[in-house]
């Protein structure tokens, strides 16, 4: 007979459920398995009962916490394997161990999600967690302002509250790969030491574990989850079909309309997906860093994963050169004895390291520092792993059969006399042509889907490029033939340079599958006009389509847009329902509960 099941059954996000059918069957679960009677040819109970949650906005950190609940589960423990999204701090204060994977979103808050478990942390009543023993793996990146804050300010709440650290905090940037088999280290050696200190003990019925009997219930997670045959280390080589402009004329910008095939790939997505694009460097940049430290480019170096491989090979396909980091500028300082860039490093100068980060890249250091680096090996010791650029897919694989639609806006910029540019969007503008390949995957969103019901209306918020997704609904649910109604609000700069799209949504709204759309061109008028406005001029109607049980969708920049937007909404509820401020953000809470209020930002 086969042995116990340890890993208690989940039902994943993209399982043909409702939310709320999707939290019952979870609870029903737990509940079955942790009451399960022991089978009399069990083996040895497992050590620890570890609950491992995570945050995740992605997906990432929703793939880490399975890969650790597996191993655990392989090393004789129970782990439950659980969203923070429903979760509550009276469920973490029940626990006795707890392992927390949790990424920052937007200006270093929570996800959306997430935040009503966060709120109820930090009330000022909340008891203490004395019996807690918990580690937190926090993920973020490094470019953005608030780096990792989620998973510090989880990390520092659980602390004052009286919860004990198994281990310390670690935090990952974009490439996770070390950090994060850095902690699993910490975390394993520190459960062994735990384990070694605790009596044998023999299963019990509060033991969460079960017969092995049961393959439809444990086989039932295995059979809804999708299986991505290309990922970041296994890329699919995906030719570029087209390439156009969406910007016209004399616009300030350049905007890319950019489609993949994946014909004859494993390669699928759903709308609301993103596409990650691994770049190559500026290969004229490669060979100035190469000569200003006067290294050979076909000089073999060590790379994890990549292995051994020519310099140029590195600085062109694998190593992050555009943008400096506090580990760079350390390293180099360090090597070289740089005593301003030392200076620059103390923690009372953090804001003007970051001023001096901010808009300089390895090229800078080699010029204002030259004569620092005389080996290859420390170069490559000291720069990051390139990191993929995610795109909102633009297409809907109902519509564009094996193709994959991406939206990029070129980046362009001076700094310190010298042209610079987005690593990414400025290879798709100068360096890619038709049939080119470029190195793709698909990066799931779980948490910006069309609703279920087709019926459903949806109202869309996306300036610039966050009409990516909104492209790829319309198309989805045209093909599809939901009947819906949809309400777009798009904004740029613009209407004769900057309507992206225009020819496919205005003939959208003539056929009146696009009900509504409403357009803000900040500068075709005196004053400038933005979505939130927009949102305003029509506050009557925007609270009937939400009273009518309409979803909200808001996809672009965070650090002003999509505030502004949420503000907004707000302001909108309050007026128009008649309510109070806190009652106005609770109605607002209550849409997210009910997955009716989605944001992709960044």
């Amino acid at each position: 007979m086969p042995g116990p099941v340890s890993y208690v059954p989940f039902i994943p996000d993209n399982a043909p459920f409702t939310a709320e059918q999707r939290a019952w069957l979870n609870g029903f679960l737990a509940g079955l398995y942790a009451h399960a009677e022991p089978t009399a040819a069990a083996e040895p109970p497992p050590t620890l009962k570890i609950a491992v949650l995570y945050a995740s906005q992605s997906g990432t950190a929703e793939g880490l916490a399975r890969k650790v609940a597996k191993e655990l589960t392989s090393k004789g423990h129970v782990a439950t394997f659980l969203p923070l999204e429903g979760y509550t701090p009276a469920s973490l204060a029940a626990e006795r161990y707890a392992l927390l994977i949790a990424s920052t979103y937007g200006e270093g808050d929570p996800p959306d999600a997430v935040q009503p478990f966060y709120n109820q942390l930090c009330m000022e009543h909340f008891p203490r967690f004395e019996n807690l023993s918990f580690s937190v793996l926090a993920l973020g990146d490094s470019n953005y302002e608030h780096f990792c804050k989620f998973g510090c300010d989880l990390d520092e709440k659980l602390a004052s509250l009286g919860a004990f650290r198994m281990c310390e905090r670690v935090d990952c940037d974009v490439d996770l790969d070390e950090p994060f088999a850095r902690w699993k280290s910490l975390l394993f050696e520190s459960i062994e030491e735990i384990v070694a200190t605790r009596p044998a003990k023999r299963a019990s019925a509060n033991d969460a574990t079960v017969s092995a009997d049961r393959p439809t219930l444990s086989k039932l997670k295995h059979a809804t989850e999708k299986t991505v045959a290309h990922t970041r280390d296994n890329p699919f080589l995906a030719p570029i079909v087209e390439k156009r402009p969406l910007t016209h004329g004399i616009s300030s910008k350049l905007t890319l309309h950019m489609a993949f095939s994946v014909e004859g790939s494993a390669v699928t997505y759903e709308a609301g997906d993103a596409c990650a694009v691994i770049p190559q460097n500026e290969p004229s940049l490669v060979e100035e860093i190469l000569h200003k430290l006067r290294f050979s480019g076909d000089v073999l170096v060590q790379l994890p994963k990549a292995g051994t491989v020519p310099l140029r090979t590195a600085l062109l396909d694998h190593l992050q050169i555009t943008r400096l980091r506090r580990k760079m500028v350390q390293s180099y300082a360090t090597i070289g004895q740089c005593l301003p860039l030392l200076d620059l490093l103390k923690p009372e100068q953090q804001s003007h390291l970051d001023a001096y980060t901010w808009d300089r890249g390895l090229i800078d250091l080699l010029y204002e520092f030259p004569e620092v680096l005389r080996d290859p090996a420390d170069l490559v010791a000291m720069l990051p792993k390139l990191s993929p650029r995610l795109y909102s897919i633009s297409s809907s694989p109902a519509a564009h059969a094996w193709e994959i639609h991406t939206t990029v806006a070129v980046v362009r910029y001076r700094s310190h006399n010298r042209e610079r540019g987005g690593v990414c969007s400025t290879m798709f503008a100068d360096r890619s042509q038709p049939e080119c390949r470029l190195p793709i995957y698909i990066q799931p969103n779980n948490k910006f889907r069309l609703p279920g019901d087709p019926d459903h209306p949806i109202i869309m918020i996306g300036p610039g490029t966050g009409i990516a997704p909104f492209r790829s609904f319309l198309h989805e649910r045209r093909a599809l033939g939901a009947r819906g109604k949809n309400w777009l609000f798009f904004g740029e700069r613009s209407a004769a340079t900057d309507f992206l799209y225009r020819e496919e949504l205005e003939s959208m709204q003539k056929d009146k599958f696009l009900t509504r759309l409403d357009l803000a061109f900040s500068r075709d008028q005196d004053h400038k006009i933005y979505v939130q406005d927009k949102m305003f001029e029509q506050a009557s109607l925007f609270w009937s389509w939400l009273q009518d049980g309409a979803c909200v969708y808001v996809c672009g920049d965070a650090t002003r847009m999509a505030k502004d937007v949420d503000a907004m909404l707000h302001t909108i509820v309050e007026q128009q329902g008649g309510l109070k401020r806190e009652a106005a953000s609770d109605y607002v809470q209550n849409l997210k509960d009910q997955h009716r209020y989605h944001r992709d930002v960044y």
